[in-house]
């Protein structure tokens, strides 16, 4: 049965184009269903618009506490009823029990190779340390902010002469080549995270996989 999907956003929307183009192409087992951004007039939304997909507001500057917001922001994705949220350039951090709710079926993707470089600058962070190899990251959301099991990584070249706009852009390559393929194995009943040993893992069909991801 064909999954439902709530992608959060909160700017130009790049990632959700990559899975709004992958499920159109039946490349994935689901439909974006709705489209919620945090920030209002970001072309995130008009890519949504012009897909026919849902696409609403929930301004965080309305609220006055992390926690309120979240419990909005709930109320607006539970009307929709999905099986997978996408976060996809979605600038917030959450609150435990916002994550909880969604706990096993919400997807993040993150511009490093976790467990290097949570937060935010990756890409300026990894030219600062020298790295020769930099990369993205998709990874099951917990409460830890970056540091839910990771699912699939892929591993980009830092050249000597990298700005951050460059390094930018290669990235960017990779990741929208790699959260439409975790979306659909999630699509498929093929990946889910799960407690063993008294540790959270990913799954990908019925296997645990390394802490960097199936790639490794």
């Amino acid at each position: 049965m064909s999954k439902k999907i709530v992608v959060l956003i909160s700017g130009n929307g790049s990632n959700l184009q990559a899975v709004i183009d992958a499920c159109e192409a039946n490349k994935i087992n689901g439909d974006v269903v709705a489209v919620i951004s945090n920030k209002p007039d970001v072309y995130g939304l008009e890519r949504a618009t012009s897909h026919n997909i849902t696409a609403s507001v929930v301004n965080h500057k309305s609220y006055d506490s992390r926690e309120e917001y979240d419990v909005q922001l709930k109320l607006e994705i539970d009307k929709h009823q999905p099986d997978l949220v996408v976060l996809a350039g979605f600038m917030r951090i959450l609150t435990p029990q916002f994550v909880e709710h969604y706990e096993g079926r919400m997807l993040n993707i993150h511009p490093s190779l976790l467990p290097k470089y949570q937060g935010l600058n990756t890409h300026q962070r990894a030219i600062d340390a020298g790295d020769d190899v930099h990369g993205v990251s998709v990874h099951f959301v917990t409460a830890e902010l970056d540091g839910g099991p990771v699912i699939l990584q892929a591993k980009v070249p830092v050249f000597p002469e990298d700005n951050c706009d460059d390094l930018s852009a290669r990235v960017h390559e990779q990741e929208h080549r790699i959260y439409p393929l975790v979306v659909n194995w999630f699509c498929d009943n093929r990946l889910s995270m799960q407690t063993v040993n008294n540790q959270l893992v990913a799954l990908l069909d019925d296997n645990i996989l390394d802490v960097t991801g199936y790639a490794s």
